[in-house]
């Protein structure tokens, strides 16, 4: 087993693998910027090293500075959690390269699936249904570039080759629109990403976002832990999740899992992964695949019992996976409400002072969160400071339990978006389960709509 692991994250998600360190008896070094030494992790961590100022280029980017805190610690491992790192291929070399583990999967995987455009053609050679797109990168010969949008059918999307997060896309409805969303994509990508690679898709107007968890131990063995629905989303950034995904039966289950089994096995994947698909018309399309844990992973871990970060830093210590596919059976029904410092309404962030915080409690309500009483919120970092999560016997009762829960949580001296989460969880479609990764957008345009029509 690993002895020491240098956790190069922050928040809820540095919390989770301390948690899931020590229960294995692995010593932990908190690594942080200055306006971070008051976190939980960073005050519960074996050691603690500042990295670096607020900024995050100059602390939670800074590659040289977090392996040097793994030296200098006598650390044999970095876990990078999500965001940040996580998916850096060049940081993943370099932490194997020093001469420490790097708790994820090889720096060649992730450079692979990190190129939508590479990835995708992996994806059609094993076998996985991927979304009618040109195959590859989009050249300057603007003919055809039209001719492939003929073929594929309109409307499109073209998309950035190194993008993610719902950045480095634009939909075109119109031949006319074609080669300007292109040259303006390029040029996006371009700044963004460093790379001004484009490819172009079939757009699915009305699509949900179904994706499959695996873990993958690097030596020959993987599974499918079941799905995910994460089709409740803002700006293409995920505010509500659950599993299992609503409408998607055992045999459907089945199927798409075992291809994202024998997609693992062909490019050696090692440790916790997400395919992310659009579903739509009872057909899986491939979109991306996510080389990291997920924010979303407790509901996963509520459904089947798993712990996946655990798993993670056994297969990171070389253990060969123990859970056989047989082994994951669903139980129940789990939901997650990701918990922001933002104005409801407005959606700007809201750092400060937490004057009062109180967690809900009761049968399976689990609450992960790095937030306290007296804790200041950062102006520097993502806005999410928590998710609440829960499970019951099934859909009916997870919902119940999830609005008694964002009932009971308060949160005082900053804004957050729970209104808003109780606003989805009252919803009607949302109630009713399976919509479309657009529902959410077109509920929030017609309240803001109707609330500007009453003033």
């Amino acid at each position: 087993m690993l002895d020491k692991v240098v956790i190069a994250n922050r928040g809820e998600i540095a919390l989770r693998i301390l948690r899931a360190c020590h229960a294995l008896g692995i010593r932990t070094v908190a690594v942080h910027s200055t306006v971070d030494r008051n976190l939980k992790h960073v005050a519960m961590a074996d050691e603690s090293v500042c990295i670096g100022p607020a900024p995050s280029p100059q602390s939670y980017l800074d590659m040289a500075s977090i392996i040097a805190a793994a030296e200098v610690t006598d650390a044999q491992a970095i876990h990078p959690g999500y965001g940040f790192l996580a998916e850096n291929a060049d940081f993943a070399e370099r932490v194997e390269q020093s001469g420490f583990v790097f708790i994820g999967p090889r720096a060649d995987t992730i450079r692979l699936m990190g190129d939508k455009v590479e990835a995708i053609k992996a994806m059609k050679a094993a076998g996985v249904p991927c979304v009618p797109g040109s195959g590859g990168p989009l050249g300057d010969d603007a003919a055809e570039n039209v001719r492939i949008a003929r073929e594929i059918g309109y409307p499109v999307i073209v998309k950035a080759a190194g993008g993610g997060g719902g950045r480095g896309m634009r939909v075109v409805q119109t031949e006319a629109a074609l080669p300007g969303a292109i040259a303006t994509t390029k040029q996006e990508a371009k700044a963004a990403f460093g790379n001004d690679m484009v490819y172009m898709e079939k757009f699915l107007e009305n699509p949900r976002h179904v994706e499959i968890q695996v873990l993958a131990d690097g030596q020959g063995h993987a599974i499918h832990l079941g799905e995910r629905d994460c089709s409740m989303q803002r700006r293409h950034q995920k505010v509500v999740e659950e599993a299992p995904a609503p409408g998607i039966t055992q045999q459907m289950r089945e199927e798409i899992g075992q291809v994202c089994v024998e997609a693992c096995l062909r490019i050696g994947y090692r440790g916790a992964g997400t395919f992310e698909f659009l579903f739509e018309d009872g057909r899986f399309y491939f979109i991306e695949m996510n080389t990291r844990i997920q924010v979303e992973h407790p509901v996963t871990e509520m459904v089947t019992g798993i712990d996946l970060i655990r798993e993670q830093l056994m297969i990171a210590a070389g253990r060969p996976l123990s859970i056989r596919q047989e082994d994951v059976v669903l139980r129940g029904h789990a939901i997650e409400c990701r918990i922001n410092a933002e104005d409801p309404d407005t959606f700007l962030p809201s750092p400060g002072l937490i004057q009062h915080f109180h967690a809900p409690g009761g049968p399976g309500v689990r609450v992960d969160s790095h937030v306290y009483e007296g804790y200041r919120v950062p102006a520097n970092y993502d806005s999410m400071i928590g998710k609440l999560i829960v499970h019951g016997a099934d859909r009916e009762q997870a919902i119940c339990r999830m609005r008694v829960a964002l009932s009971e949580m308060v949160i005082d001296g900053i804004r957050t978006n729970i209104p808003l989460q109780q606003r989805i969880l009252a919803d009607r479609g949302f109630e009713e389960g399976g919509r479309n990764i657009h529902y959410l957008e077109k509920r929030l345009s017609e309240r803001k709509e109707k609330s500007l029509s009453i003033r």
